[in-house]
């Protein structure tokens, strides 16, 4: 009956007396490693893609941002303007939500709370605050995936 509880405690203990962060060296000798920042793999953005792919990534990647303010935001950006943004537009929204590293830069740049920097003051950044603002007074709602 209690030996769940057991198997949890037992675990919880073996794991306190492990190093917090270890990776396993040639030699399989166990070695610290400072990991307290850790940059962030930037996406490839130059890479060659057909239009309607690249779209279609974005749409997620608008929807999966990992903040919901944004998410929101961005996803209901995408599902209204998306389809109609030219290649190079694309390319610019591309840019725009894949080379910022911060997401809370993004929205505080969307909202005005924050001059947006010069690389990223175009069109679409345009489009989005004005899209942030809601002017219709809508209830936006993230879209559903396809």
């Amino acid at each position: 009956m209690f030996r769940p509880l057991r198997y949890v405690y037992s675990t919880c203990r073996m794991t306190l007396n492990l190093p917090s962060v270890v990776r396993m060296s040639d030699t399989s000798n166990p070695t610290e490693v400072d990991f307290s920042y850790v940059e962030i793999p930037r996406y490839n953005i130059d890479k060659p893609q057909a239009l309607e792919t690249r779209k279609a990534r974005l749409m997620y990647q608008s929807r999966k941002r990992g903040m919901l303010e944004n998410d929101l935001l961005l996803s209901t950006f995408a599902k209204k303007y998306l389809d109609s943004l030219t290649e190079e537009q694309t390319m610019m929204y591309d840019r725009l939500i894949n080379t910022v590293s911060n997401d809370w830069d993004l929205f505080y740049w969307m909202v005005e709370k924050q001059p947006t920097p010069k690389e990223y003051d175009n069109e679409i950044m345009d489009m989005l605050k004005k899209h942030a603002k809601n002017e219709d007074r809508l209830t936006l709602r993230q879209p559903n995936l396809q």
